[in-house]
């Protein structure tokens, strides 16, 4: 069982910065993929970002390329989500997950085990 933890959302004015958090409850194995959704009111959730934990090859959805950066801390076994020139589309909430099953292209919330509780991100334009 792994429990995820999100942190760091908030309001944010359209141009500026978050850093999303995800504190996972036991250690990652190495063939564990994180990934980043995010769910806005009315829509699918979407996929945002993932991160192969063995090798830290990312993941990126169309709409936050060039824009929101993925990483991982192996000692305090925790992924983050920089997300930088924020757009008032981008307000969602943000979920982290865990796929414990390696797919190719990890991007399918079908595909992903354990969910954090998600953390609210709003941007103001």
């Amino acid at each position: 069982q792994v429990q995820l933890v999100e942190s760091g959302g908030g309001l944010v004015q359209a141009g500026g910065s978050l850093r999303l958090s995800c504190a996972a409850s036991v250690r990652m194995l190495s063939y564990y993929t994180v990934g980043w959704f995010r769910q806005a009111p009315g829509k699918e959730r979407e996929f945002v970002a993932g991160i192969r934990w063995i090798d830290g090859r990312t993941f990126y959805g169309d709409s936050v390329k060039g824009r929101f950066t993925i990483s991982r801390d192996y000692a305090k076994n925790t992924v983050y989500l920089q997300m930088n020139s924020l757009k008032p589309e981008d307000t969602a909430v943000y979920y982290c997950a865990v796929e414990t099953n390696p797919s190719p292209q990890p991007t399918r919330d079908l595909d992903y085990d354990y969910w954090g509780q998600g953390t609210q991100v709003t941007v103001s334009s």
